[in-house]
């Protein structure tokens, strides 16, 4: 997920994306997605398998900027909130 300016990524793992990112949209996650308006959701992945997931997160936290926007711009590269295509 995203900020509107897109200079601020947040990863995390959920097992209802559609419910996670609304609540994010109305900032009702207290923390570092509500102080830096982290609304947008620019990319993700599904996984069958929760421990995977785990992994992948922890993967992807620590990868360096550069190579978490080259992933992102795969999917997306045009960063437009995927919302509206998830619910």
């Amino acid at each position: 997920m995203s900020n509107f300016k897109r200079n601020v990524l947040y990863i995390g793992i959920t097992n209802n994306l559609a419910k996670r990112a609304w609540e994010h949209k109305n900032n009702l996650v207290e923390g570092f997605t509500m102080k830096y308006q982290v609304h947008d959701l620019i990319y993700y992945e599904v996984f069958e398998n929760p421990q995977i997931a785990i992994e992948r997160e922890k993967q992807l936290k620590k990868w360096g900027r550069k190579k978490k926007n080259a992933l992102i711009a795969k999917l997306n590269p045009e960063l437009e909130d995927l919302y509206s295509s998830i619910v």
